[in-house]
């Protein structure tokens, strides 16, 4: 990220300058940080990510939505208010449980998808991961290598009555299971027509071990 203004902006301000804006910023307690550009790779993981789950949620018939990296969340304390744009977010509200804000953010997504890139890598794992924690609605955070076929999930579980974190790395031949949202996510289909060498290994390994 790269500081825009040296002064703060209220939220109000934020909110409406980004509506006018023709790249996204991100909001940290006041300053505001322009959003850099996302790969191919970047985005054909997102795309691949939000129509496996959409695909999902549409056999289910659910009320949840899936947002792609235009809708910002909001991560709001009593000293502290920010705002970002995850790749992709998962929002599970009741439908009758809407606020005027919904058209520009959302509080309380319950999975948080991030695409890592070398220049957002350690924040997403650092600052970032430990902000989207405090959200209270959220059970899942997703990180997703673009340069490898590797995939950390960090689930929020109930402990002793006490939230914890708990961190899985999944490769290639791997389903990721989302018990509580009744969601799977199969390695293979997050890297869909993502030129890694990784994953076209496997997929001539698959394909050999077919014709065995």
């Amino acid at each position: 990220m790269s500081l825009l203004n040296t002064h703060v902006i209220t939220e109000q301000e934020y909110i409406q300058g980004e509506l006018l804006s023709d790249i996204r910023h991100e909001y940290i307690d006041g300053c505001v940080y322009a959003v850099v550009g996302a790969t191919k790779k970047h985005n054909v993981i997102s795309v691949n990510v939000t129509t496996e789950i959409r695909n999902q949620l549409k056999n289910k018939q659910s009320s949840c939505n899936i947002f792609t990296s235009d809708m910002k969340v909001r991560v709001k304390r009593v000293d502290s208010i920010r705002y970002f744009y995850p790749d992709v977010m998962l929002v599970c509200n009741d439908p009758d449980d809407t606020l005027e804000q919904d058209d520009y953010f959302q509080d309380e997504p319950v999975m948080i998808f991030e695409v890592l890139s070398n220049s957002t890598e350690k924040y997403d794992k650092s600052d970032k991961r430990l902000a989207y924690f405090t959200i209270a609605s959220l059970k899942y955070y997703i990180l997703v290598e673009q340069n490898k076929c590797e995939v950390l999930v960090f689930e929020r579980k109930v402990i002793d009555g006490s939230d914890s974190w708990q961190a899985n790395y999944y490769f290639l031949g791997d389903d990721i299971q989302f018990d509580s949202l009744g969601l799977r996510l199969a390695v293979e289909d997050i890297y869909y027509q993502v030129n890694a060498e990784e994953l076209a290994t496997y997929q001539k390994l698959q394909a050999e071990q077919e014709q065995e």
